[in-house]
């Protein structure tokens, strides 16, 4: 029986797409664990690896060159990037790329768009308007992590606000929602230009007011968006790899978006909406004073404590001191001390960032507690030691209702019967909150580069005994 290779291929793509969809799922799911993480990567790698190849298949020699170019224009500088970047770099990276795909998908939305337009085709409406929504979203996506991508690299501040600019961006929106309805209506060169200008200016908008404290959360977002983005414009070019993955990675990041609002104790509108970052009690305004102490000092309490908690944040990664920080741990393990790390579910600047790092050093998984596990037992921990952490562990989330984080759940570590704080100077968090924690009496400032102060503390331990057990 003869085959018609012009019919076969179709069908053999649209079945590689469905066995791609299903690598991705799987893959996704198998990230949610430290454990299995390595493998859904892979899996899902294999899975996009498919997709491409059926693409392939489907497209012919016309566009060979232009998707060869466009996949070594892609996978050659950000795989040079990826082996390179440090992980405090990380989360710029992630909103980076995030932003990239968003942007590829509003690229599709137009390339439909103006398709439509010089081959004179009737697109049905159902189609346009998913096009237009897809093209609108990506957009936004893109601008808006290139803007979070700046204000975390440092090289924007990361608060801009101006008198009445929840108006301004609302109507700007509500332009650029008009020019959307009229691409639906009728499609023109012009309105396209004018409506992708306004879209990607939206999402420059939206971005500038929010503070640095809400960063998690809007990289989060964003990534919700460019996977409703893709869906969208997978609808229009009839492609169900791109449909299902779109929509696997959208509900993905929505429920992330969600819980990580959830764990700040603020919805998504005040997220997007409100200024969070600055503010608050001052240092004149709390009470008692910061208590500097010595890395001899330290070591002793942890040399006499039975239960030790570390809690880490972004200082931790920027130190890079995760690895002497473990070196610590063991130590103290040795001497038959409890340790558990605690995780605050937005500790650093992105989702399961001090996860990484840890795992990265070695720290095995049941020793890293969640936020909701720990808190309870900060009253009968001997010494908290905080590196690089602030406004999670800020009391005043608790007692300061002018506070921008009032309400917001965090790490009870003030609960502690002592508390080291490791910290390089007398700066604030990166919401620009003072934070009360380090101004209470059972609170101590270890001043010092985290990995200096990990080293430190690993010596001092060793000179009290000579490396004896306790």
């Amino acid at each position: 029986m003869n085959l018609d290779m012009a019919t076969l291929l179709p069908t053999i793509a649209k079945a590689s797409y469905l066995i791609a969809a299903v690598l991705f799922i799987l893959g996704i799911k198998r990230m949610s664990s430290p454990v299995t993480a390595r493998k859904g990567i892979v899996q899902a790698g294999i899975g996009m690896v498919l997709a491409t190849l059926a693409t392939f298949a489907i497209t012919g020699g016309d566009n060979l060159g232009l998707i060869i170019g466009a996949i070594a224009l892609g996978v050659i500088p950000t795989w040079l990037w990826g082996k390179k970047v440090a992980m405090t770099d990380m989360p710029q990276m992630v909103a980076l790329f995030n932003g990239m795909g968003g942007g590829s998908a509003a690229a599709i939305g137009a390339g439909e768009m103006i398709k439509f337009v010089h081959t004179g085709a009737v697109p049905s409406k159902t189609t346009l308007v998913l096009a237009v929504v897809g093209a609108l979203i990506g957009s936004i996506s893109m601008s808006g992590s290139v803007i979070a991508w700046a204000k975390l690299d440092g090289r924007m501040d990361k608060r801009f606000t101006f008198p009445g600019q929840q108006y301004f961006n609302l109507l700007v929106f509500i332009v650029t929602l008009a020019l959307g309805a009229m691409l639906v209506m009728k499609l023109e060169v012009p309105i396209i230009v004018a409506f992708f200008a306004l879209a990607l200016l939206v999402g420059v908008l939206m971005t500038l007011p929010i503070g640095g404290a809400d960063m998690p959360v809007v990289i989060s977002l964003y990534n919700a968006f460019t996977g409703l983005a893709v869906a969208f414009e997978g609808y229009v070019m009839q492609i169900e790899a791109l449909i299902i993955a779109g929509m696997v990675v959208g509900a993905a990041g929505m429920l992330l978006t969600q819980l990580m609002a959830k764990a700040m104790n603020r919805p998504i509108s005040g997220v997007l909406f409100s200024n969070f970052g600055g503010g608050g009690q001052s240092a004149a305004d709390i009470k008692g004073s910061m208590k500097p102490i010595e890395a001899s000092d330290a070591a002793s309490l942890l040399y006499m404590a039975d239960k030790v908690v570390i809690v880490p944040g972004y200082g931790m990664a920027v130190a890079q001191a995760q690895h002497k920080i473990w070196e610590l741990c063991k130590q103290l393990r040795e001497r038959g001390k409890e340790i558990k790390f605690a995780i605050h579910p937005v500790a650093g600047r992105m989702p399961g960032h001090m996860n990484v790092l840890l795992a990265e050093a070695g720290v095995p998984y049941d020793l890293i507690v969640d936020m909701d596990e720990i808190n309870p037992e900060f009253a009968t921990t001997d010494v908290a030691i905080v590196i690089g952490a602030n406004d999670v562990v800020n009391p005043v989330a608790k007692t300061d209702k002018s506070s921008p984080i009032y309400g917001m759940p965090i790490l009870d570590v003030a609960n502690a019967r002592q508390v080291i704080v490791i910290k390089r100077g007398k700066g604030a968090g990166f919401a620009g909150i003072e934070n009360a924690l380090f101004y209470q009496d059972n609170c101590k400032m270890l001043y010092a580069d985290g990995q200096a102060a990990a080293a430190s503390l690993s010596t001092e331990l060793k000179q009290i005994d000579g490396g004896g057990g306790h």
